[in-house]
Parts: structure tokens; sequence; C-alpha cells
């Protein structure tokens, strides 16, 4: 028996990194599970290894900044396996610059993917949760949201998700939804390779000298994060709402 077994979710970012770690974690849990991404080949890809795997996956393509394209979707999950009692906000983008070389495309559409995409979903989702008294919505959030150079507009978006995250908790606590938000320190995804790429290093350097400034002195695999992400859609994790829990290898990890 699984800790999630009868469980619906929706997982948004879902073709790589974080989203499809979290979408294995939550299936091998026996949860029925839905991807969300843009891109729906890598979707297909991560759900054929979970039907591999023994559990059913449902591969949707979804720009999560358009809020007929969320509903959409949100609808299609809930259709098709029943109801929906888990959402993952995880999809992201990163425009690093430094303020006076940021144009006003980078800030929207960071702040679009990451911040309006979570609150679009979050909408969408407790339509259905909210009538079934019981909800787990969880949202990916960042050690950037403490501040981090050349990161204003996905810092920003970072720490709105927070404050986002709490509020939700407030209203969404009577009937039963818990509202979480999990905040990741230096973890190996593609993410923070094309980060390295970018600042002309190899990601193996980049991520040794970053290992220097993690109290546990290595980085972080997206698996671990999906662990902590599974246990707040868990009833393990009942009694915990509005809460941000920092994954980052020690109190303050090293901030992206």
């Amino acid at each position: 028996m699984g800790r999630l077994d009868g469980r619906v979710a929706l997982v948004t970012g879902a073709a790589r990194g974080i989203g499809a770690a979290t979408a294995r974690r939550l299936a091998s849990e026996g949860a029925h599970v839905a991807l969300a991404d843009l891109d729906e080949q890598g979707c297909q890809k991560v759900a054929a290894e979970i039907a591999a795997a023994g559990s059913e996956a449902l591969p949707l393509a979804c720009d999560v900044s358009d809020a007929s394209a969320v509903q959409q979707t949100v609808d299609a999950a809930a259709s098709h396996f029943g109801k929906l009692d888990i959402l993952v906000n995880n999809a992201g983008i990163i425009r690093d610059n430094l303020i006076h070389k940021m144009s006003d495309d980078d800030w929207d559409r960071v702040l679009n993917v990451h911040l309006r995409g979570a609150f679009l979903c979050a909408r969408a989702a407790q339509k259905y949760m909210v009538p079934a008294k019981y909800g787990r919505i969880v949202s990916l959030s960042s050690t950037s949201a403490l501040g981090n150079r050349g990161q204003a507009n996905y810092s920003a978006a970072k720490a709105g998700l927070q404050g986002l995250t709490r509020t939700l908790a407030i209203e969404l606590g009577r009937f039963g939804i818990t509202v979480n938000a999990v905040a990741p320190g230096f973890i190996d995804t593609d993410m923070t390779r094309a980060t390295a790429e970018r600042m002309g290093i190899t990601p193996e350097a980049f991520q040794a000298g970053a290992s220097q400034h993690i109290a546990l002195q290595r980085i972080g695999q997206p698996s671990e994060v999906a662990s902590v992400i599974a246990f707040l859609a868990s009833d393990d994790a009942s009694y915990v709402s509005g809460q941000v829990i920092y994954v980052a290898g020690g109190p303050a990890g090293i901030l992206m």
C-alpha cells in the first residue's frame, strides 16, 4: 500500500527535472498522475516510464500562463481520472540579467510562468478540491526568494509564491485543503546546467564551486526535492499548511 493510493495528482513542468522526479515519486506511492508541460513529448516520455513501472499517467500540453489552457488541462486531468486531489505547481523558466539589462519581456515571462501560472492552476484546481473537502497544493519556491544577483524577476516570482501559499492556506483550510511550498537550493537540473553554460563554465565546475557553500558539501538531486513534495502531498502532512520548507542542504543553502 502506498501513501497516495487512490489519489490523483497534476504536476506542472513535468517533462524534466524536479517536475519529472515528482511525477515519478507520486506515481510510485500509488497516485495517478497527470503531467503538464509545454514540452508534451517530454511528458509522454515520463508518462511511458511511469506506465512501465505499473502506474497510470496522462501527458498533457499546457502553457500555465494561459488561463484557458490551464482550465482545459485541469478539467482534462479531473475528467480522465474522475477527480483531482493534488496539485504541484512546478512549471518555471529563467531569464536572468542584472536590473539595468533586464527587459520588460524578461520580467513578464518569468512572473507569468511562475506566479501567474501557480495562481491560475490553484484557482482551477480548487474548484474540484473544495466540493470534495480535500486537497493538497504544493508550489515550488526557491532559496532565490531571499534575493539573488541577476534574478530580480525570478526572486520576485519565488517570493510571491510564498505569499500566495500562505494566503491560499488561510482561504482554503476550512475545506480540508493544505497549501505549502518547497524552496529548493542548488539542485542538479537542466536549469542550473544552463546557468553554468551562460556563465562560461562547465556544469561540473559550477556544481563543485557551489557545493563549498552548502553545509552538506554537495548539491541536491531532483529526487530529494520530490521526496519532500510527496510528504506534503500525503496524509502524513495532514496538519501542515501555509509552510515553506527549504530543501537546500543546510539552514540557508546557497542562493541560486
